[in-house]
């Protein structure tokens, strides 16, 4: 009777282990919410960015679609969209958000206080109170923000090597940017490069942008420097690129999408870089680590490009100590 109860206790012992093996393993899934537009719009960045952070997973050892879901949500350049998109993806009860920059970030914090929201690019995150500090975020926002306080004198100091004459230099940005303190750090720095710079700004949407150009004639700007990169600009790229071609104003610019669509010059956070490394915050929530406790990550990587065509149509010679030191030339 011993050795028949034995039997039945280890052959059921078997079957539930059994069953348990055959248990299909939870893939985790994790939101990726953008205000950008849907990569199908024509006007939407190449898909660089994207890429990387997916390569990023890659090299972590998640696979799309195998061992972890990604969930995207595109707002097409309408940040009011970014809360109801939040909430879709909470429904789906994701492990965690991927944010594409700083105000994606912001709309879904205003919807989930919970869930862990990871920054792929961003403006400085305790400027705007995303996080209490940098090396310490303390809520359920981290990741990595692509401004550093120097770069806009950067540029500045780039474009100035160009056209060592001009002395005037305008930031075109748009109001309320969330770039401010970069502009009034570089606006002190400017005397020392011979150089003064204006800020000259445009509501969103349906910015003015000949009456800014006209503001810049009147102003004699030299140089222009677009501001902090934001989807409301690049939406009127084209449009922008054309005053900047029909005026003859060198400029440089903060992403490499406009250097390709066109424009002269880009000096900025290697953004691609970011994003693959925004992998690994996933990664580490994914593995139990809390957003609290993980600090913001600035960037590591700078790149910058010169377009040699762009150059040639506003009559513009780059002077070869400027082009030995790019990292890309379009010829």
């Amino acid at each position: 009777m011993n050795k028949v109860k034995f039997w039945l206790v280890a052959i059921f012992l078997g079957a539930v282990a059994i069953g348990d093996a055959q248990q299909p393993t939870k893939i985790p899934r994790i939101g990726f919410l953008s205000r950008d537009l849907h990569p199908a719009d024509s006007r939407a960045p190449a898909p660089h960015n994207l890429e990387a952070f997916r390569q990023g997973l890659r090299e972590l050892g998640y696979v799309e679609g195998k061992n972890i879901v990604i969930e995207y949500r595109y707002a097409d350049g309408r940040s009011e969209r970014l809360p109801a998109l939040t909430e879709e993806l909470v429904r789906l009860n994701v492990e965690a958000i991927v944010a594409e920059s700083s105000n994606s970030a912001r709309e879904a914090k205003k919807v989930t206080t919970t869930i862990p929201i990871i920054m792929a690019s961003g403006a400085d995150p305790v400027a705007i109170g995303l996080v209490s500090s940098l090396a310490r975020p303390g809520g359920n926002v981290t990741g990595l923000t692509n401004l550093t306080p120097a770069l806009l004198g950067k540029r500045l100091e780039l474009l100035k090597e160009v056209v060592p004459k001009v002395s005037r230099f305008a930031v075109l940005d748009t109001v309320g940017s969330l770039a401010k303190p970069m502009f009034r750090e570089a606006e002190v720095a400017a005397p020392t490069l011979g150089a003064k710079l204006q800020l000259i700004e445009v509501n969103i949407p349906d910015p003015d942008l000949e009456g800014a150009f006209r503001v810049m004639a009147k102003e004699r700007i030299g140089g222009l420097i677009t501001g902090s990169g934001t989807l409301s600009l690049s939406l009127y790229r084209k449009k922008i690129l054309d005053l900047v071609k029909q005026r003859r104003t060198p400029a440089i610019y903060p992403s490499v999408v406009w250097t390709d669509a066109g424009g002269l010059m880009h000096y900025g956070a290697n953004i691609p870089d970011l994003y693959r490394r925004a992998a690994t915050y996933v990664d580490k929530i994914l593995k139990g680590a809390k957003a609290a406790e993980l600090p913001v990550e600035q960037p590591k990587k700078f790149e910058f490009i010169i377009n040699l065509n762009a150059a040639k149509q506003i009559g513009l010679t780059i002077p070869p100590n400027v082009l030995a030191r790019a990292d890309k030339v379009i010829k």
